[in-house]
């Protein structure tokens, strides 16, 4: 489906093309209260079960008859297979008494815990309320996860936990130096996720450049179909295909520059060229009617029923959004569309990193516990179960033999393959969790995408508030190295 239109205007690009409209008014967006005191400082340690016998089979010295808590997020992912991966520990050290429990409240709930040093032994911190990693790294509240790492895999003992995971995951979990801080289980295919049977009924395929993309939104709508939505309250899914749009516009060191916090990061051409790009779906009338009131579910329930073609999203979304998934809904998700010609990167560039971010607080009574149970969920034995009951992979590198493969889960399978080399992995949500959730996601795209501010006014607003963390000494600084 290419378009020659960038070419017919005496060089000129789509950059060129898109007009802005007059500036909008801006509104005041209250922001949430994120994690602040939940690490004061270094708070203990001191009630820890002493440590168990090291043997080949229990490589971290477990102690088998102590506690353990568990808390999970129940989100896209649901809680079984962390439930059925309890029951292997259980089975594993029958004489451990298990507390096992969910939530949605991460934050409101275990802030008051960390900072009253009793913190559970092993969370995953994740969903709306996730607790804020870089918070959490620079005021040393979490273990080192390097002896778990280090430690024999469940399936070959001749080989390190590490030496099993998929590239760049170890790398995730460090923030500064050689400490694995998090360990993310999940392996998320970020992007714009749509129904090719909703495509073939429009006789069209994916739009590979932002000329057939917004031909094909002009098509729908006159079938009474959006283009596109997302989530309203939650914005900071917009740049789970915005961030790889502008990677792809103008290289990967652009997204670098903004995780740096470097001055006029988002000044960059790039930047621009992409916020125009998705301010033309608003101005054009693409956009679901409503979306920027409806949540994540919401938004995708719309999706699923065929209010709308496209959604920003990641892999979980299969096993979220399954309840109201059409069995012939044929799932599938790309890469952002082409810009124009002068692109730096190639189509297929996409964001794929670690999500579901599991975390062993210092403070915890039973850190060996809370690793062991890592290490039991990096079994090939667990992770197959988890793609299968939640159909995502996981940091496993490989764990997939045998199973049938679910629409989108060979999809993202398939979009890794043609991305190659070119995938992206910004690292704001979590570095600056505030930053990327309050400030960039809620107060800037946000407002821009409901039309109540222009892209200049989102550009000025959002580098005001990345200069404004860049200056706030009292949060810990990353920088790709």
């Amino acid at each position: 489906m290419g378009s020659t239109s960038a070419h017919n205007n005496e060089g000129l690009g789509r950059r060129d093309l898109i007009k802005r409209s007059a500036a909008l008014g801006l509104i005041t967006v209250p922001t949430m209260s994120f994690l602040s005191a939940c690490a004061s400082g270094d708070s203990g340690g001191d009630e820890k079960v002493e440590k168990g016998k090291k043997t080949e089979k229990n490589p971290l010295g477990v102690n088998e008859s102590a506690p353990l808590e568990i808390v999970i997020f129940d989100g896209g992912f649901g809680t079984k297979y962390a439930e059925d991966a309890k029951a292997v520990y259980q089975k594993t050290y029958p004489k451990a008494e298990i507390k096992f429990s969910s939530t949605q409240k991460i934050r409101s709930q275990l802030q008051p815990r960390f900072n009253g040093g009793t913190p559970p032994d092993l969370i995953d911190n994740s969903g709306a309320e996730q607790m804020d990693m870089g918070v959490l790294v620079g005021k040393k509240q979490l273990t080192d996860l390097t002896p778990l790492l280090d430690a024999a895999s469940i399936d070959d003992p001749s080989k390190k936990v590490r030496d099993t995971l998929r590239p760049g995951i170890v790398e995730m979990g460090q923030f500064d130096g050689d400490p694995v801080w998090i360990m993310y289980y999940a392996y998320t295919v970020y992007g714009v996720w749509y129904s090719e049977t909703a495509l073939e009924k429009l006789d069209a395929t994916y739009p590979e450049n932002w000329d057939d993309m917004l031909a094909l939104c002009a098509k729908a709508k006159k079938k009474g179909i959006a283009g596109w939505t997302y989530a309203g309250k939650h914005p900071y899914y917009l740049p789970f295909s915005l961030y790889p749009f502008i990677a792809k516009i103008g290289g990967r060191e652009v997204l670098d520059k903004i995780d740096n916090l470097e001055p006029n990061a988002w000044s960059d051409p790039a930047v621009k060229a992409a916020f125009e790009a998705y301010y033309e779906l608003y101005k054009k009338g693409y956009i679901l009617k409503g979306t920027p009131s409806i949540d994540h579910i919401q938004s995708q329930t719309a999706w699923t029923q065929g209010k709308a073609l496209f959604i920003p999203n990641g892999s979980w979304v299969e096993n979220e959004a399954s309840k109201t998934m059409p069995a012939d809904f044929k799932l599938a998700v790309s890469a952002p569309s082409s810009l124009d010609s002068s692109d730096k990167m190639p189509f297929g560039t996409i964001w794929a990193s670690g999500g579901e971010p599991f975390i062993v607080p210092k403070s915890a009574k039973n850190p060996d516990g809370g690793m062991e149970q890592l290490r039991i969920m990096l079994s090939e034995a667990s992770s197959k179960n988890f793609t299968q009951s939640v159909k995502s992979l996981t940091a496993l590198n490989g764990g997939t033999d045998g199973i049938e493969l679910t629409p989108g889960l060979k999809s993202a399978t398939a979009a890794l393959e043609k991305a190659g080399d070119n995938v992206v992995n910004p690292r704001l949500q979590d570095w600056y969790v505030k930053l990327q959730k309050e400030q960039i996601g809620v107060a800037g795209l946000g407002e821009m995408m409901a039309g109540r501010a222009t892209p200049a006014e989102t550009i000025k607003k959002i580098q005001g508030f990345a200069d404004a963390a860049a200056k706030d000494q009292s949060i810990k600084h990353y920088k790709h190295q």
